[in-house]
């Protein structure tokens, strides 16, 4: 009689290259997408007159922005600068930034520390120009042993409405 014998069970092997392809390409996306999806927060104080500390009037630097051109005040309501429009017709955010940076400083000369600032725009000014004023009273460049850096001006923004302009004067 014959006897039959069985085979001898081989062992499977594993094909992972299905796989390792997709890692390949699905790596290098997720990395990417990764990169584009940032997402930049800019912390917002409230005026303080609404935050209800009633201890003494304060100083408050302010910067109007009006279809027309922008203006700064310091004390509150008190002109310090009129910025007018430039030659196109663009709000004059270089011209600000050179505003501020002199006020800081006559600031730093009387050891006064002031971080904080109200934009006030006007109903109708557009979302690009009261980003544009946010990144120009809280930095500007500054060389530094021969690098250029991002100095800080008032990164403590509020936000209010713009005064109504009254018949018969400027704004």
């Amino acid at each position: 009689m014959r006897r039959f014998r069985r085979p001898r069970p081989q062992e499977a092997e594993l094909d992972i290259t299905a796989f390792m392809n997709l890692m390949i390409v699905l790596v290098p996306i997720l990395l990417l997408g990764m990169v584009f999806s940032r997402i930049t927060v800019i912390d917002v104080m409230l005026p303080e007159a609404a935050s209800g500390e009633a201890d003494a009037p304060p100083q408050q630097l302010e910067v109007i922005i009006r279809d027309s051109g922008m203006r700064v005040d310091y004390p509150s309501g008190i002109l310090l600068k009129s910025i007018p429009l430039d030659e196109q017709g663009q709000q004059d955010f270089a011209l600000l930034s050179l505003v501020l940076q002199e006020v800081k400083r006559q600031l730093a000369e009387q050891g006064i520390e002031k971080r904080d600032i109200t934009l006030l725009p006007e109903a109708d000014v557009d979302y690009q120009t009261i980003v544009s004023a946010m990144d120009t009273v809280r930095s500007f460049k500054a060389l530094v042993a021969v690098s250029v850096v991002d100095a800080a001006l008032f990164p403590d923004i509020s936000f209010g409405a713009a005064p109504v302009i009254e018949a018969g004067t400027r704004g």
